[in-house]
């Protein structure tokens, strides 16, 4: 077989399913076969889309069909065009996984930095970060937004993104908020030790993006927030080719709900949210924890951070489970999701803590240090105020969604 990449799909099920594959596997590639003659049949093998498998289900039957890399230029958009383009129309016809041989797969980048060169920014080994989300920006100025990052920073934070909502505007405008936060970052730095990354959200015109996000960098910025199923894997995967950014990109999925999870059809939230946005160059994917009020189900959680994670050519990529997140629930997320690459995210967690968001951060750190250590939440509350008081407002009791 030549080099190429495998879909593996779930189709209703259907009493000719190896078939009607097979007319699939024909129509998405050569069109036809056996109505052309031998000689052309030699000509066009290389073209040709296989069957590899139909394991039949109660509901769904899972297909597997494999496209010679001659067919399509080594992109994401070629190659899901030419694996879904047509199928995404037909109702309850899932994409769930893409297999690429070596040679194709060597042609996308991958990770800048991933889980390694992120800990090794900030110089932290030895626990899962934690990262805050600014809230109720919208319609303050910087004043307010420099106040929230000096107390976010003065409780431990590791990390700080902009809202996906906060685009450019008057009062906190995209440059300043970057010049703003780094004085506030480099000062915290040289009176601490301690370094933190902030997230500024790249926004605007697909054709703005690069010199944007190049002047940004030039500009002090040490991260970059971008929601990635708005512009599309393929605006990700160019914003990490470009060498003038060098930036760490967190990935954002607001969209992906629509794209994926969807009984109706669609990818699966593995693929799209963990192996490809992995590919395209995410340095942190972050998707909907199964705890909140904006939750997947567990398994499809799960299934995200395994694709993150597993063994292939690229860095490893930080989970970032949000939405619903609290202190009571970080030995939860750290069994889901293990320490190595997990970033524990939260806003009303920490802006929401009875004595505000310094001891809403202080009140995570300790979780996290406990659980790391395997030291009860409740044994830990007994010597950390901001910790017991978390736990007074939330518990420690945790409801995943499927």
């Amino acid at each position: 077989m030549s080099i190429g990449v495998t879909a593996t799909y779930r189709f209703p099920t259907h009493p000719e399913q190896q078939k009607q594959a097979e007319q699939y596997a024909l129509g998405l590639t050569v069109g036809s076969w056996t109505d052309i003659g031998h000689l052309e049949q030699e000509q066009l093998k290389k073209h040709k889309g296989e069957v590899i498998s139909v394991e039949k289900g109660e509901e769904k039957d899972t297909v597997k069909i494999f496209y010679p890399a001659a067919n399509f230029s080594a992109d994401l958009p070629a190659i899901l065009t030419t694996v879904y383009g047509k199928l995404s129309f037909f109702e309850g016809y899932e994409l769930i996984d893409l297999t690429f041989d070596n040679e194709v797969l060597s042609q996308f980048p991958g990770p800048r930095f991933g889980v390694k060169g992120i800990r090794e920014t900030l110089e932290v080994h030895d626990r899962p970060l934690l990262m805050a989300i600014f809230k109720g920006v919208m319609g303050r100025d910087l004043s307010f937004f420099s106040e929230q990052l000096e107390d976010l920073l003065e409780g431990g934070i590791d990390l700080i993104k902009d809202d996906e909502i906060l685009f450019e505007n008057d009062l906190t405008p995209f440059y300043k908020r970057v010049t703003t936060a780094k004085g506030i970052l480099d000062r915290h730095y040289e009176q601490t030790g301690h370094r933190a990354l902030y997230a500024v959200n790249l926004s605007g015109k697909t054709n703005e993006l690069h010199e944007k996000a190049e002047r940004a960098a030039e500009l002090g910025a040490n991260a970059l927030l971008f929601n990635v199923h708005a512009y599309g894997l393929d605006a990700l995967q160019s914003l990490r080719e470009n060498n003038n950014i060098n930036l760490p990109i967190v990935a954002h999925s607001a969209l992906s709900g629509v794209l994926a999870g969807q009984p109706v059809g669609g990818y699966s939230y593995s693929l799209l949210v963990g192996k490809m946005t992995r590919m395209a160059g995410g340095d942190f994917s972050l998707y909907p924890s199964p705890y909140g009020n904006v939750a997947i189900s567990r398994n499809d959680a799960l299934a995200i951070g395994q694709a993150l994670t597993e063994e292939n050519p690229f860095e490893k990529v930080f989970s970032v489970p949000s939405a619903g997140i609290h202190p009571g629930m970080v030995p939860q997320l750290l069994e889901d999701f293990g320490s190595e690459s997990l970033v524990i995210n939260a806003g009303g967690g920490i802006f929401g803590h009875p004595d505000g968001p310094v001891q809403g951060t202080k009140a995570f750190r300790a979780a996290i240090d406990a659980s790391v250590k395997g030291i009860s939440l409740e044994e830990a509350a007994a010597t950390s105020e901001p910790l017991k008081r978390a736990i007074d407002q939330w518990g420690t009791a945790v409801s995943a969604k499927g």
